[in-house]
């Protein structure tokens, strides 16, 4: 919790359509990323805008290590 001895840290606020590009993918897909709550988001009267350090947090969340010849062997792909 932020108190009054530390000042928060200031995140610039994305617009739906600038998240979209940040991302490479259509407006609708981030509209429907925030309809579901899968993402957080802020709205500020009837605008929506999206942190970076949200959109961040979000694609660090959908983040895979890649499989190795190592963790084929033993039997771990890492896919269910």
């Amino acid at each position: 919790m932020t108190t009054a001895t530390q000042p928060m840290a200031v995140d610039r606020l994305l617009t739906v359509e600038a998240a979209a590009e940040h991302l490479s993918t259509s407006v609708r897909f981030i509209r429907r990323l925030i309809a579901e709550r899968r993402i957080e988001f802020v709205k500020i009267g009837r605008h929506v805008r999206i942190s970076e350090s949200a959109l961040a947090d979000f694609i660090e969340a959908g983040r895979m290590e890649p499989l190795t010849a190592g963790t084929i062997r033993r039997g771990r792909t890492g896919v269910a």
